[in-house]
């Protein structure tokens, strides 16, 4: 069977060399007579595959020499209350805006641990928008401002960030790492689950600066010390492993490409062919505003349900896959992430004019 265009929001596509490398080296990598997935994580071997991720990491996203690079476990759902317990270190208040159910999810874990305070929220439009910040209106005895970049369901994504001043930037970035430059000194803290741009599902990726480490909370259990995984370079205890092999093929691969900047440029013109083929059609429409519209999930909708039905089956049946929306939003959303070609979402265009002459 040929492989289809995947448009899942998440675990989703992996560039196709990735998964060819992986395939090759899956029984025996290197000379080391075994699998990625079969040799300790104390192996010399492994310990060059961690070390290779994060200097390519690094590398690709200018990350400053006072940042710590961790590879974790637990998705964005545990960096929800990592952040809080770790960095509620002196006035146990936050600033948090809402853009979509994930930022609405982690202000929830947070309010556990101290004082959480809604600056701003696009809820009343259900979040299809991102909403003018008031500098005015920021706590500066906060000890860090949050926010989500790009919001998978909504569609949406931040195109100016916030200046919060001397008080931390934290940022969860798992639908839009890599996809564009980004300044990392801007930021306290950055992490991502890897399963979008970075990699399959199982390893999350936290960018943390070394002065926000070591004050965790005095309840916080060892496993959520960031200070626990950055004494020991993310090998406290067994790290998944073939997930951060698989994010360091990525790397590799985002490198040879020419790294973020020419990715940036190719994510652009794929979002730009499907939105510009939106705004001028008669049957699909954007759900997202304009001025804040992701480059990595473009939400769509047609005139009914029934349609929005056919739609999704019909394109499944041409190996376009995986585009109904989410519930919340409903319609559909083709998730272009890096590893999408721009063939894949030329070929979803040319399906969706054809299904508008079809049903005018």
């Amino acid at each position: 069977m040929e492989r289809v265009y995947n448009f899942s929001a998440g675990p989703s596509v992996l560039p196709e060399p990735v998964l060819k490398k992986a395939q090759e080296e899956l029984l025996c990598y290197g000379t080391s007579g075994m699998s990625v997935m079969e040799m300790s994580h104390r192996s010399k071997d492994f310990e060059a595959i961690i070390q290779s991720c994060e200097q390519l990491l690094r590398e690709l996203m200018g990350i400053p020499d006072n940042y710590k690079v961790l590879f974790l476990q637990g998705g964005a759902w545990t960096q929800f209350s990592m952040v809080p317990m770790n960095l509620f270190q002196n006035s146990k208040k936050a600033d948090y805006v809402l853009t979509g159910s994930w930022a609405e999810k982690a202000a929830k874990e947070a309010k556990k641990y101290g004082t959480v305070r809604i600056v701003a929220s696009s809820k009343d439009k259900n979040y299809s928008y991102i909403p003018e910040l008031d500098k005015s209106q920021f706590d500066p005895d906060a000890d860090y401002f949050y926010i989500t970049t790009n919001n998978t369901i909504y569609g949406t994504r931040y195109t100016t960030l916030p200046d919060t001043g001397s008080v931390p930037l934290v940022a969860d970035m798992s639908s839009n790492i890599l996809s564009e430059v980004i300044d990392v000194s801007k930021f306290g803290l950055i992490f991502a689950g890897a399963q979008k741009n970075l990699g399959p599902a199982g390893v999350t990726v936290v960018i943390i600066r070394e002065d926000l480490i070591g004050h965790a909370m005095d309840f916080t259990p060892t496993m959520l010390d960031y200070q626990t995984h950055a004494k020991e370079n993310s090998l406290f205890n067994t790290p998944p492993t073939f997930a951060i092999y698989i994010c360091k093929l990525v790397l590799e691969h985002l490198k040879e490409l020419g790294g973020i900047p020419a990715i940036e440029k190719q994510n652009i013109e794929k979002a730009s062919i499907l939105y510009n083929y939106l705004d001028e059609s008669a049957l699909f429409k954007g759900t997202a505003a304009k001025k804040d519209r992701s480059l990595m999930n473009v939400t769509f909708v047609c005139p009914t349900e029934e349609l929005n039905a056919k739609f999704v089956k019909e394109a499944t049946a041409h190996g376009l896959v995986n585009l109904k929306g989410h519930r919340s939003v409903g319609g559909m959303r083709a998730s272009i992430y890096n590893a999408m070609p721009v063939e894949g979402v030329k070929k979803l265009v040319e399906f969706m004019k054809q299904f508008e002459m079809e049903n005018k």
